[in-house]
């Protein structure tokens, strides 16, 4: 199981805080001049602590970037997680230096959220 995607498991028991499933243009940077880029790219998956990103370019794990959106607010961060690579693009989980929990504009669902709703249960009462 992808442990940056949404579920149920020993995975979700040690998350820190809710993952959304968000797709938002972002820009990723680099000032290490040993691998310095700039690539737009957009999130899979975001959380008050980070994000789980697509890139073409090669980062490696603990690598410190920088991630920013449209609103021009820049954040840094630094790879936590190396995923798979699909179709060139490699998965990185990144994690923000301070959780920001308002740096994606969204309200997050409560922890007690149950994710979704059984229709036929629903129905019932």
């Amino acid at each position: 199981m992808n442990t940056w995607a949404s579920g149920s498991g020993p995975e979700t028991s040690r998350r820190r805080s809710r993952r959304v499933l968000l797709h938002v243009p972002v820009t990723v940077s680099s000032e290490d001049p040993k691998n310095e880029f700039t690539e737009q790219t957009s999130t899979l998956v975001v959380n008050a602590h980070g994000a789980l990103i697509a890139l073409e370019t090669k980062a490696v794990q603990n690598q410190k970037l920088f991630i920013s959106t449209s609103s021009a607010e820049k954040r840094p961060c630094r790879v936590v997680h190396v995923g798979p690579t699909l179709q060139g693009r490699t998965q990185y989980g990144i994690e923000f230096a301070e959780p920001a929990p308002n740096f994606w504009h969204i309200t997050f669902p409560p922890e007690d959220w149950a994710g979704s709703v059984d229709l036929a249960e629903h129905k019932k009462k």
